[in-house]
């Protein structure tokens, strides 16, 4: 079998070619890896130990801070994404009646240690009652939120549960919420 002859000018010289480099630093010896593998992954000695922990708890400070402020890359996955900003924002505009369930429930207790049977029984309705408002608002935010993110974005691309993680968070109490609320009341989103 012949070999073709090479044309000298569709040869480029390896050289002279600014595209290929090497990695910059020669390739490491079999003893050096394994002297890199003995080092310990955990630090050791009480000064590492220490600078470790220091080191930790700066990041877990920074984490914190970063989900109150509502930073997109401290935010678990169920709060990422401009949707569920709208719906954060959406919910801490308004008064939702969930807010008082906790204050609700303070007075059901103080009230059920009257004695009077009287006193227990309205108590009690009035509790089951206002549970019952509170989920009907649920019910009508979870709707209103969809239509407003079915007009902002578009009826296929509305995220699945939505409904429920406005109703989750419009039963908490305002200060207590996680990330903190970045508008007023009455700030609505556009």
């Amino acid at each position: 079998m012949a070999k073709a002859p090479i044309k000298t000018d569709d040869v480029t010289d390896v050289t002279t070619d600014p595209t290929t480099t090497g990695k910059g630093r020669p390739t490491p010896t079999r003893r050096e890896r394994e002297e890199a593998n003995r080092r310990p992954l955990v630090a050791t000695g009480k000064e590492a130990q220490k600078a470790q922990r220091a080191r930790l708890a700066e990041q877990r400070d920074r984490a914190r801070v970063g989900l109150a402020n509502g930073e997109e890359k401290f935010l678990p996955e169920r709060d990422k994404g401009p949707q569920r900003k709208f719906i954060r924002d959406y919910i801490d505009a308004r008064f939702s009646v969930g807010e008082a369930m906790i204050p609700i429930m303070v007075l059901v207790i103080i009230m059920s240690i009257v004695q009077v049977a009287a006193v227990q029984a309205v108590t009690i309705f009035v509790l089951w009652g206002f549970f019952l408002l509170a989920v009907v608002d649920c019910l009508v935010v979870g709707v209103r939120i969809n239509r407003k993110l079915a007009d902002k974005y578009g009826a296929a691309a509305v995220q699945r549960g939505n409904r429920w993680y406005a109703a989750m968070r419009a039963m908490q109490l305002k200060m207590m919420r996680l990330p903190k609320p970045q508008v007023k009341r009455g700030q609505f989103p556009a």
